[in-house]
C-alpha cells in the first residue's frame, strides 16, 4: 500500500505535535508543571534553530529580516497556523498578525485553556527570539497581544535593532 505525499506529511505533522503534547503531560505528571514547563522551554530553545537552518538551506536564504519573513512565514505556513504578515512603516522590519494557533487550539482541545497563557509566556518569547537571532544579528522580536491571553489574535514583530533601539 502508497501514501500520497499528502498523506505522508499529515502523517508526519500528526506525530509531530503529538509527541509535544505528550512528553510534555508525561514529565507534568512525574515532575510537576513548572518543571515540565522549564524543559520544554529548554527544548524550544533548541528546536527553532534545527528548523531555521533548515529552511535557509532548502530555500538559499541566509540573513537579514527579508529572508527571515520568507522562513518564518513558511514555518507557520507549514505549521498550520492562520496569519498574515505585513510590513513595518519604515521598512525596517515586519509584524505577523496570526488568527490561528494551532498549538493554543490543541491546548483549549486538551481541556487546558488555562494554562496555555502560561506556556505562551515561557515558550513563545523563546521560539520566537531564537527564530530572530537565527537571521541576525540586529534583528530583535517583541510579542505583543496573545490568543492565550484572550485577545483575538497574536501580534508578532521582528524589526531591525536600531528601529526598536
Amino acid at each position: 500500500m502508497a501514501l500520497s505525499e499528502r498523506q505522508i506529511s499529515e502523517y508526519l505533522h500528526r506525530s509531530y505535535t503529538a509527541v509535544d503534547g505528550l512528553w510534555f503531560m508525561k514529565l507534568e505528571e512525574r515532575f510537576g508543571f513548572d518543571t515540565a514547563l522549564a524543559l520544554d522551554q529548554a527544548v524550544w530553545g533548541v528546536l527553532p534553530k534545527i528548523q531555521a537552518r533548515k529552511l535557509k538551506e532548502l530555500t538559499g536564504r541566509r540573513q537579514g529580516l527579508e529572508d527571515l519573513r520568507y522562513c518564518f512565514g513558511l514555518k507557520l505556513e507549514l505549521d498550520g497556523f492562520r496569519f498574515t504578515i505585513e510590513a513595518l512603516d519604515q521598512g525596517d522590519g515586519f509584524r505577523v498578525i496570526t488568527e490561528r494557533c494551532p498549538w493554543h487550539e490543541k491546548m483549549i482541545a486538551a481541556g487546558r485553556t488555562d494554562l496555555s497563557g502560561n506556556v505562551g509566556d515561557c515558550i513563545c518569547p523563546t521560539e520566537y527570539g531564537v527564530w530572530a537571532e537565527e537571521f541576525g544579528p540586529g534583528i530583535v522580536f517583541d510579542l505583543g497581544e496573545r490568543l492565550c491571553d484572550g485577545h483575538r489574535r497574536c501580534i508578532l514583530t521582528f524589526e531591525s535593532a536600531s528601529r526598536a533601539g
